[in-house]
This record gives C-alpha cells, sequence and structure tokens, in this order.
C-alpha cells in the first residue's frame, strides 16, 4: 500500500472517489442540501488558475490550421499555478468555493491568498 501523507484515505461513494472521509460525508451533505434547493450547481474538483503558464516569447507565425497568422507559443519556462476546490456552488445567488481541511499546508495558505487577490473569492474551510 502506498503512503499517504496526513494518514488520510481515499474513499469510493457512489462511484466517486474522495481524497478523505470527510470529504465524502461534505459531499453528501451538499448532495442533499442541494436536492432540498437550500444551494445549486454542485460541482467538484474546479480548477482555478492563479498564475498563468509564463512562455519564451516566439517570433515565428503559425502557417496552417487555425491559428494561422498568430505567433507560435514560445519554450515554457514555467508551468501555470493552479488551485483545485472541493466544491463550487451556488447559494442565495453568491459563488461558494470550499476546501475539505484537515490540515493547512504553507503551499495551501498561499494559494488561498492568491485565490482572493486573482479571484476575488474567499475559500470556505471545512
Amino acid at each position: 500500500m502506498r503512503y499517504r501523507k496526513y494518514n488520510n484515505k481515499k474513499i469510493t461513494v457512489d462511484g466517486m472517489v474522495f481524497d478523505s472521509k470527510k470529504e465524502a460525508k461534505r459531499y453528501e451533505e451538499l448532495f442533499m442540501l442541494q436536492k432540498v434547493g437550500a444551494i445549486s450547481g454542485l460541482r467538484r474538483q474546479v480548477k482555478y488558475v492563479l498564475i498563468p503558464a509564463q512562455r519564451e516569447w516566439c517570433d515565428e507565425i503559425y502557417t496552417r490550421g487555425e491559428n494561422k497568422g498568430k505567433n507560435k507559443p514560445g519554450r515554457l519556462l514555467e508551468r501555470e499555478c493552479t488551485y483545485v476546490a472541493d466544491f463550487v456552488y451556488y447559494q442565495d445567488g453568491e459563488v461558494v468555493v470550499e476546501d475539505t481541511k484537515g490540515f493547512r499546508t504553507k503551499e495551501y495558505i498561499i494559494k488561498r491568498k492568491l485565490m482572493l487577490y486573482m479571484h476575488h473569492i474567499r475559500i470556505k474551510e471545512i
């Protein structure tokens, strides 16, 4: 068995794999809230780009295809930095982004701050 950080174990509920029991339990709660109409548009594992990929500048132009006449992207210097939300839904007309946290890593704290700065979204921690 592969070692997992923070002792969480993946769990499957209704054919969906969750990173922890806590996340699976929260999904079941949100699913029920959606069924009774308290929330809507429930989605899982929603990706937000915090810092786009950084590429080298390239003066070459595409000569074929749908990008014809546009500059070719240069060599990738840095991959994009993303945050993947556990759950996103609408409640009272507002977007709610949730993360089920057992432990706040330094990486998560930085991404939480970038979410607020870049997308003006405060992550609701459960």
